[in-house]
């Protein structure tokens, strides 16, 4: 990657909400660029990496575009999407901003509990009310927005919904984890942050002390805030699908399947308007991820409008 002449020094001296900034910026590839954000909330630089529209290159001071904010899994990074799958090759989105931010590898999307003292990660904030406004001031991202992830992402892109109505047009999820309260999942995700050398209490507290802090982080439970937002759900059933070798099972997929199916009941007696593609045999991986924001892209482009 090569630093784009001139921008590094010029990004760095433009400041968003809360003292956030761009501290340097580069080249990633034909219509990719890589920003590096000093983010106060998170207490450290972060990478966010965009897939720039056509003619963005000569985008006027006052040229904008709608935006797509694309979040990646757990223990993964900020160019995922664009290092498995062929989202920048997609026609369908040169007319749009796609912003894809790092998210921690265990980030959850999420302001940490902290035990109630709050502070860093604060992961929400961060894309939400320091990213989002730098990319308005100087990148071209306009008001018009939609989000969409995978698994943690699926999350985010639910959460990111529920908690701020009327701030994205449209969510998408694919294989999310949509229930963390489901069954006896709080076990399993507490696991993978000690795993990751964390308290285990700093993301949400305790499930069953602090419920009402895990509540507020689970759509299941939010379902009715996202009344005003059309909402697409996918996921597999753990069975060998057509990306899969024969006879393969995938615990974590067919966990997933419940709790999306659980969700999708919980949102249709809300009255949001829901898409589903629950399409059977498939396992947690990225030919279905891939394939699913392909599905999801005329509810997504459509709800952000003509251009």
């Amino acid at each position: 990657m090569a630093v784009l002449p001139g921008t590094a020094t010029a990004a760095a001296g433009g400041g968003g909400a809360g003292g956030a900034k761009v501290v340097a910026q580069e080249k990633a590839g034909d219509r990719l660029v890589d920003l590096t954000v000093s983010s106060p909330a998170l207490g450290r630089t972060a990478k966010v990496r965009l897939l720039t529209p056509d003619g963005w290159d000569e985008r006027g001071k006052h040229q904008r575009w709608p935006v797509l904010l694309l979040l990646h899994g757990c223990c993964d990074t900020y160019d995922s999407w664009t290092r498995q799958t062929d989202v920048a090759t997609l026609a369908q989105l040169r007319g749009t901003l796609v912003v894809m931010p790092e998210g921690g590898e265990y980030g959850w999307y999420s302001d940490w509990w902290n035990h109630g003292k709050g502070g860093s990660p604060a992961w929400e904030t961060f894309h939400l009310r320091e990213l989002l406004p730098l990319l308005e001031h100087g990148y071209g991202a306009g008001h018009r927005r939609v989000v969409a992830g995978l698994s943690m992402g699926g999350l985010g892109a639910l959460l990111y919904a529920a908690h701020h109505p009327g701030m994205f047009r449209a969510a998408a999820s694919y294989s999310g984890v949509v229930h963390p309260l489901y069954g006896d999942f709080p076990d399993g995700l507490m696991g993978l942050l000690r795993d990751y050398g964390q308290d285990p209490l700093a993301l949400w507290g305790d499930p069953v002390a602090q419920r009402a802090v895990w509540e507020e982080h689970d759509p299941y439970y939010l379902a009715k805030r996202l009344r005003s937002t059309p909402v697409f759900l996918s996921s597999g059933d753990g069975t060998a699908g057509p990306f899969d070798p024969p006879g393969l099972y995938d615990d974590l997929e067919a966990t997933l399947n419940e709790m999306n199916h659980a969700v999708a009941g919980r949102l249709k007696a809300a009255g949001v308007r829901l898409t589903t593609d629950f399409y059977g045999p498939g396992t947690h991986d990225w030919p279905y991820w891939e394939r699913e924001l392909h599905r999801s892209l005329p509810l997504l482009l459509g709800a952000l409008g003509p251009a």
